[in-house]
């Protein structure tokens, strides 16, 4: 027998009937099952009130990640770029800010640019980075539009300096 997740509703219907205690318990519960539940409570807790800060901090590990890729084949530097992008995307949605999101997404092309060994010398490794580039555009057009002014401004100069190499 597998159990029936109920819906968000029910849910929400449920939780108004518990005490601050009980669903402090419920947290807490959630939090030692599971990683990314503990991960999520913590940015909602901690670092949410800051989301400048909260960036800074996945560009580290974003830098930190870069670091540590295995270089010696296109096919583990592609694999190591995709782990790295699951780490941006995981916190994006803890932010579900799609500024973040897109802050995050164009610093992880930033440094998709500036590997070594080019990424630009690997057809596989550079239609990545361009269905990189075309995703943020995406999700540029859904902000606000002084940001999508601003973000169009980055792009545009990502797409400048990669035309400039070949």
């Amino acid at each position: 027998m597998t159990m029936k997740a109920v819906t968000i509703k029910d849910l929400k219907e449920e939780l108004t009937n518990n005490t601050p205690k009980e669903l402090r318990d419920l947290c807490l519960r959630l939090a030692r099952f599971k990683k990314e539940n503990k991960e999520l409570l913590t940015y909602l807790l901690f670092e949410s009130s800051d989301e400048t800060f909260y960036i800074e901090d996945v560009k580290k590990e974003v830098d930190e990640q870069f670091e540590i890729i295995n270089r010696k084949s296109h096919y583990l530097i592609k694999k190591s770029f995709r782990k790295i992008l699951r780490t941006i995307r995981k916190y994006a949605r803890y932010s579900q800010k799609k500024e973040t999101e897109v802050e995050l997404l164009l610093y992880f092309c930033i440094k998709l640019k500036k590997f070594t060994p080019s990424i630009h010398k690997n057809s596989g490794l550079q239609n990545f980075y361009k269905k990189q580039i075309e995703a943020i555009r995406k999700k540029v057009t859904l902000l606000h539009e002084d940001l999508q002014f601003d973000y169009e401004i980055e792009l545009e100069k990502l797409n400048r300096n990669t035309n400039h190499e070949h």
